[in-house]
């Protein structure tokens, strides 16, 4: 009686989250291999679950392909701390509230419903009243799933999470509401626990700004090594795929040490021998990176067939294969400009505004501690000097420094031949300090001298209609910020003195010349449409914005330069002899004429 009574009182085997999918989990009729689960299977998938019982690990990140079982592993994870380790809430964080719902009812309900170990702990779990609903499952043994979309701010800032698991984490919009980084957010209510997990799963994006692929980067960075015949262990990667030229059903893996072929039941072979191998040194996060190359429910003909279909159908095809195929970040194609380069145009000027200029514009930046002046000199066929950066340091609200600017803008420019112009049109970037830009430019009078704002997005014109709908009912100039740019940087591409050509004065520091240079041209693709970003390489960019507002300027004024030019050469031109009259001119005889 006494040893019964002991039994009943005796608490269950610790598992791990693999030992209690493969003694527990069912999956239900209609999936791929239906009744017990087996992760033998897919051999990869126990190091990965395992993890959550790991009472070393805290954090664990997952960048994976598809086609590998990433879903399947959640569900395990989630199994497990339902029936097995209910000490505490767990949340799992969809992309949107409508992806929320839908893995509840295509993921969680399917679970709950063919795995008798968690049926029996839930009343209903499709139930939509009451204790349970689409977005929150509690069980009788305690344990409690709330699931929730990174678009929602509320649900991210409630109650203690123990178990965090955040699926698809680089499709999370970058801030929540106001809250800030919704991966951050959500970390931060898993602090009152000392035995919590967080958990990153997703397929990595655009390289530079994916998610997964920047926590992958912190962790110990594991790979699914194999073994080939000869011993040696490799993480199966796209080089290492062969084929024939149009012939993807010879497709085979090479060894990168002996290079023996490998055909593909033999990789398949290989994978159930593979193991785990750490890149870095472990500090509590365990990383895992996967590719379809690893799964045993791909070919390697299959995958070779679509990796030259993507190719065949455009960059956009070929994106969606590396990231979903083969695990791997993408690497946008760019156009950007080394700043050194541009350092080593700089020339001398034989006079402040050299021969060639026809016409000055200026740009004004506002900083919250100094005013900034850019000026450039336009010639024909679009050639450019920049001729001077002036700065002010100073408070913006105080009246002096816009007293110094009023001043310089006013300054007369001598021309190689003598004569003066000044500055034909100033722009004044509105951004910061936004009425005492507009309090300046009434003073101005607005002939010359106008505010502007920056406007992004593809098609916009160079400078659109302007707007005074402000409270000092000042004209603001609406900038084609992107528009301007892609005519930067192709000016920027020329490197031969000449149409097109921008000349870099020596007096300019090299500080200046990188941050003309701060920011590279990005080709992005939205629904197959490919479009332009501009994205920051450096803090400072403070000359490539006063240059792109130089460019707006003269765009403004819409110079004939050729009529300048033509004119200026004329009156270069040494006078012609005026003909004299007829009576002045000596008489010719008949005879010296036919002579």
């Amino acid at each position: 009686m006494a040893t019964d009574l002991l039994s009943i009182m005796k608490p269950p085997p610790k598992l791990t989250v693999s030992q209690w999918a493969d003694s527990t989990r069912k999956l239900p009729v209609g999936s791929p291999f239906p009744g017990s689960w087996r992760t033998d299977r897919a051999e990869y998938q126990r190091g990965i679950m395992d993890a959550f019982s790991d009472p070393q690990v805290e954090r664990i990140v997952v960048m994976t392909s598809a086609q590998v079982g990433k879903t399947e592993i959640l569900n395990n994870i989630v199994g497990y701390f339902c029936e097995h380790d209910p000490n505490g809430p767990l949340m799992v964080i969809q992309p949107s509230l409508e992806m929320a719902r839908a893995w509840s009812t295509d993921r969680l309900a399917p679970l709950i419903d063919s795995t008798p170990a968690l049926k029996n702990l839930i009343s209903d779990p499709k139930a939509k009243e009451g204790d349970n609903s689409i977005l929150q499952k509690i069980f009788y043994n305690g344990a409690r799933v709330t699931i929730s979309g990174s678009n929602s701010p509320a649900s991210l800032a409630s109650r203690p999470i123990r178990i965090m698991l955040m699926d698809e984490v680089d499709r999370f919009p970058l801030s929540a509401g106001q809250e800030g980084d919704v991966v951050a957010l959500a970390s931060r209510r898993t602090q009152n626990y000392f035995n919590r997990k967080i958990a990153l799963f997703s397929t990595p994006t655009v390289k530079n700004e994916s998610r997964i692929e920047a926590a992958f980067e912190q962790s110990d960075q594991r790979f699914w090594e194999v073994p080939c015949k000869c011993g040696h262990f490799q993480a199966l990667k796209w080089r290492h795929v062969k084929w024939e030229d149009k012939k993807p059903e010879t497709a085979s893996i090479e060894c990168e040490k002996c290079g023996s072929e490998w055909s593909d039941i033999e990789r398949k072979q290989s994978l159930k021998k593979g193991r785990w191998n750490s890149n870095a040194e472990f500090t509590g996060t365990a990383g895992f990176s996967l590719n379809a190359l690893s799964s045993p429910w791909t070919s390697l003909e299959g995958l070779v067939r679509e990796f030259l279909e993507a190719k065949a159908h455009g960059t956009e095809s070929l994106r969606v294969f590396i990231n979903t195929a083969l695990g791997e970040s993408w690497a946008e194609d760019s156009e950007e400009i080394k700043p050194n380069e541009i350092v080593e145009r700089r020339e001398v000027y034989s006079n402040p505004v050299p021969d060639g200029v026809l016409v000055i514009t200026s740009s004004v930046d506002v900083q919250k501690d100094r005013i900034e002046c850019l000026v450039c000199g336009h010639g024909h066929l679009s050639e450019m000097w920049f001729l001077d950066h002036k700065i002010w340091y100073g408070d913006p609200a105080n009246d002096s420094i816009w007293n110094d600017l009023s001043l310089y803008l006013s300054t007369d420019w001598s021309l190689v031949n003598g004569k003066t112009i000044k500055i034909s049109q100033t722009l004044v970037d509105s951004g910061y300090e936004t009425q005492r830009v507009y309090q300046f430019i009434k003073r101005q009078g607005g002939h010359r001298i106008n505010a502007s704002k920056g406007v992004g997005g593809a098609g916009r014109p160079a400078v659109g209609r302007a707007s005074k709908s402000n409270s000092a009912r000042v004209a603001v100039m609406p900038i084609g910020v992107n528009t301007l740019k892609e005519t930067l940087f192709a000016r920027l591409r020329n490197v031969d003195p000449g149409p097109g050509y921008w000349h870099i004065p020596d007096f300019f520091d090299q500080e200046w010349c990188y941050q003309l240079t701060a920011e590279k041209a990005v080709k992005r693709y939205s629904k197959g449409i490919p479009r332009i970003e501009y994205i920051k390489m450096r803090p400072r960019n403070e000359a490539l914005d006063l240059a792109v507002l130089n460019l707006a300027a003269f765009a403004m004024l819409n110079v004939n330069t050729e009529k300048i030019q033509q004119r200026l050469e004329d009156v270069r031109k040494p006078e012609k002899a005026k003909p004299l009259p007829r009576y002045m001119k000596p008489k010719t005889t008949w005879a010296k004429r036919f002579k």
